[in-house]
Order: structure tokens, then C-alpha cells, then sequence
């Protein structure tokens, strides 16, 4: 699999990451080191997990398979911290908070160090300069070797990464964020992007299949056996089971079709070779979505698909996304 440098930094990572949101929970170890070793034999490298994954299990079970299964040295591994289960504060980027939370990261996974560990997302009571010190003693410390950031949106980013360059003192790059991008969501388009281009941070695109519904499973109904079906993921589906999305996945399906290939395969090629994206994470159940993913490295999309995908895509940018005087 092609590597790809993690923003402005001598860290490269496989360009298709593998994901573990439900690991621990819809995913057991069986199907979990089916997932890993698939990924590791395709030259994958980049492994996205957070520390509320499972309620910590999913940590705890990519540690139980690290070493005995695939090697430590032959793995990324990205963790997050910040998100905490409380109804009344989702969000705690306190340096006490965090840098505890690496520390039990760090024991469940069973290694000295993660390789790239984000904030989660951005908290509004805590001053930001607290939380990215946070950043600054882990990388210091040798508790991680990058850091960066998950669910900033533009202004966010731009002034944490702003801060990092910046700011008096020894402080930790940015490396990456981590973000929602896809032919179904393209927010990111509007600030976070040309942010992340502009200071040098990489994009890692989270759900870059929308939810699952740019593979065409839910075109006629929804799979039994589909997170659409899910009590608990159902949820995270309905926003892109409406007209809108139906529009779009019909055209990667039609796209699909001329080039005699998947819907998966055209949908997340598009996203994967979006300007300033490093590697969309993808979640497959089981070995043989991942393998349906993983086929992806051998496809380039023509240049008139990628237009035609674009425009029936486009999100709207008006005043002040866009150079005003276009308007």
C-alpha cells in the first residue's frame, strides 16, 4: 500500500487507515484479529482508536493482539482522548484529564507510547493553550510521538496549529486532524481544509463511506444485518438516508458502472485522493469488507468522474467561504 507523509512531518502512514469504533462492542477479538492481520498482510500501517471506544475495549483489545499477532514496530497507532460520559460536559480537554487518559490509554493498548494521539474535540472551557500543553508534555515525555487534533472545526484548528508555530517556547506540531469527510459531507471543504493546507496539517477523513450509505446498501431498503438496522448505530445512518444523499449515492453508483468497479471503490478513491487528505479511516464489520476497501489502492478515478461527482455533491459556499469578489 502506498505510504503517505502525516501533514509537515517525517511520519508516513499506510493511505487507507483501519478503524476500531466498534471494536470491543459489534466486533469480537476473533473478527478483530481477522481485521488486523488482513490489514497488516495489504501493507496497511495506520490503526484510529479512541479511549471511549467500547468503553476502553477497543484499546484493550487491539493491545491483546499487538505483537502476538502483528508486530508493534510494523504499526501507527492513533488514539484520542477528550470525550467523557457525562450528559453535562461532553468534552474535557483539562491537561489533567487528558494526560491521565493517555496513561490508561497507554496501559489497555500495552505499549510505552501511541504513535499519534488527538484530542477528540475542542472544549469551550478549557483554555486552549492548557489542553495543547497537554499535547506538548506527551510528546515530551515519550508518551507519544505526534499529536494533533479531532473535531475542530476551521477557526479552532487555525488557532491551535497557529499557537503551536507561534507561540514562545518548545511546542508539538500538529500532525493531523481528524474529521468527517465524504461525498456525503464535505463541511470540512468550507474552513478546515484550507486550513489544515495552509499550516501543514493532515487530513484523516472518519466515516469517508457516509455512515456506509455510499456502498448502495440502503439504495432499496436496510440490511438486516446493516448498522442501519442497529438500535444502537441507527441513529448515526438516518441524517444520510434522505433525498439528498439518495441523489448522490445514485450517481457513485452510476459511476460505478462505467468503470466496472464498486460504489465502495469509486466513493472512497474520491475521498482518498481529496487535496490535503493523508488516509480515510474505514470501519469494515469483518475481513471481507476490509479486503472490499482495501482493493481500492489499484483505482484512480478519471478526471470527469471525480468532476461529475463534485458537482452533485457541491455544498453550498457562499460569503465568506468564497473569494467575495466572485460573487
Amino acid at each position: 500500500m502506498e505510504q503517505r507523509h502525516l501533514g509537515r512531518t517525517g511520519l508516513r502512514v499506510s493511505r487507507i487507515g483501519l478503524g476500531t469504533l466498534t471494536w470491543g462492542r459489534d466486533t469480537d477479538e476473533h473478527d478483530a484479529a481477522d481485521l488486523l492481520k488482513t490489514f497488516w498482510e495489504a501493507g496497511g500501517s495506520l490503526v484510529d482508536t479512541a479511549d471511549v471506544y467500547g468503553d476502553g475495549e477497543a484499546e484493550y483489545l487491539l493491545g491483546k493482539l499487538i505483537d502476538g499477532l502483528v508486530p508493534r514496530r510494523d504499526l501507527v497507532i492513533s488514539t484520542k482522548a477528550g470525550s467523557v460520559p457525562d450528559p453535562d460536559r461532553r468534552f474535557d480537554g483539562s491537561r489533567g484529564h487528558l494526560l491521565s487518559a493517555l496513561d490508561a490509554s497507554l496501559s489497555r493498548l500495552g505499549t510505552d507510547h501511541v504513535d499519534v494521539w488527538h484530542v477528540h474535540a475542542y472544549d469551550p472551557y478549557t483554555p486552549l493553550e492548557e489542553t495543547l500543553q497537554a499535547l506538548d508534555l506527551a510528546v515530551s515525555s515519550g508518551r507519544a510521538r505526534y499529536a494533533g487534533v479531532s473535531n475542530f472545526c476551521g477557526w479552532q484548528l487555525a488557532k491551535a496549529a497557529t499557537w503551536q508555530l507561534a507561540a514562545s517556547g518548545v511546542h508539538t506540531r500538529l500532525a493531523s486532524t481528524q474529521m468527517e469527510y465524504s461525498l456525503l459531507q464535505r463541511g470540512v471543504e468550507r474552513e478546515v481544509l484550507p486550513a489544515a493546507l495552509d499550516l501543514g496539517v493532515g487530513l484523516l477523513p472518519s466515516s469517508p463511506l457516509g455512515r456506509g450509505v455510499l456502498t448502495g446498501k440502503y439504495r432499496t431498503a436496510t440490511p438486516a444485518d446493516s448498522r442501519g438496522a442497529s438500535d444502537h448505530l441507527a441513529p448515526f445512518v438516518a441524517p444520510y438516508l434522505d433525498d439528498t444523499a439518495s441523489r448522490i449515492v445514485e450517481a457513485v453508483s452510476t459511476a460505478a458502472d462505467g468503470l466496472a468497479v464498486t460504489p465502495l471503490q469509486v466513493a472512497l478513491a474520491w475521498v482518498r485522493d481529496r487535496p490535503g487528505v493523508v488516509a480515510p479511516i474505514v470501519g469494515p464489520r469483518n475481513a471481507q469488507q476490509l479486503t472490499a476497501a482495501l482493493s481500492v489502492e489499484a483505482l484512480s478515478l478519471p478526471e470527469e468522474i471525480c468532476r461529475a461527482l463534485d458537482d452533485v455533491s457541491a455544498p453550498v459556499h457562499r460569503y465568506p467561504d468564497h473569494d467575495w469578489s466572485t460573487l
